[in-house]
């Protein structure tokens, strides 16, 4: 059988978060609820699929007006 050490590490960071809240799901909910509040998301938070489809959508909208091409009556100056 073939190792997947993605998995393993999954694995070993799941083991020593259970035995840091000494196997208790109650602790192990505080301390991650503590943990989160005291780490809030740099970025969007995306909850479902609707959401990451409209969040896709205004990101390459906003890429297309920072690339559209400007057209101005004069051309700039020479450096």
């Amino acid at each position: 059988m073939k190792t997947n050490p993605i998995l393993e590490e999954v694995w070993r960071i799941k083991d020593q978060l259970a035995a840091e809240a000494g196997y208790d799901m109650d602790r192990f909910v505080a301390q991650l609820r503590a943990w989160s509040a005291a780490h809030p998301p740099s970025g969007p938070v995306v909850r479902n699929a609707e959401e990451l489809h409209r969040f896709l959508a205004e990101e390459e909208r906003q890429l297309q007006e920072e690339s559209a091409t400007v057209l101005r009556e004069q051309p700039p100056p020479k450096p």
